[in-house]
């Protein structure tokens, strides 16, 4: 899979505890507009997606969160490789944290099915929206996220997201 670019704050502690985190994020595309999750409390766009379970394959641990997730379910036969991202900086408990997060292009099928949210998902509020790469680009960059804001992992993300729409945007969609 090609690396589609790597965040590293250098912000940690040089050879010390590690923790690492492998994700995968669905890319769903119709009509001109992406498949985002909007956390409602602090107004942002992630891609469906979440943290591989020991022995998942990308592609179990992909249809897994995006359903769970979005409700959308994933068309394995649709599934293919995007892109990966490794995001490097302090961890909370740890001195590296080490998130790869692998992107994969897929289609869903037309019905969406219940939600089945992690406690902090619930709390933020995470409602699946079809949007343009552009307008939760504009969001992430300018919505006051409220105290989220200043939490050093959530700008990262937000960073790493915004740049991954940015290559979707540019080569699926265009201008």
């Amino acid at each position: 899979m090609r690396e589609l670019f790597t965040i590293d704050k250098k912000n940690y502690k040089e050879n010390g505890t590690v923790f690492r985190r492998p994700s995968v994020r669905g890319i769903i595309l119709r009509a001109g507009k992406i498949a985002m999750m909007h956390s409602l409390k602090f107004d942002y766009y992630k891609l469906p997606g979440g943290g591989m379970e020991k022995e998942e394959t990308y592609e179990e641990t992909l249809i897994r969160e995006v359903k769970e997730e979005s409700g959308l379910i994933v068309i394995e036969d649709s599934i293919r490789e995007f892109g990966y991202v490794r995001r490097m900086e302090k961890g909370r408990f740890e001195d590296i944290f080490i998130q790869e997060n692998f992107y994969y292009l897929c289609e869903a099928e037309e019905e969406i099915t219940a939600q089945n949210l992690d406690d902090y998902e619930e709390e933020e509020r995470f409602v699946l929206e079809f949007v343009t790469p552009g307008h939760a680009i504009e969001v992430n960059e300018c919505a006051d996220h409220g105290e989220k804001a200043q939490v050093q992992t959530f700008r990262g993300m937000i960073e790493r997201e915004n740049r991954v729409l940015a290559m979707v945007k540019e080569e699926f969609i265009g201008a």
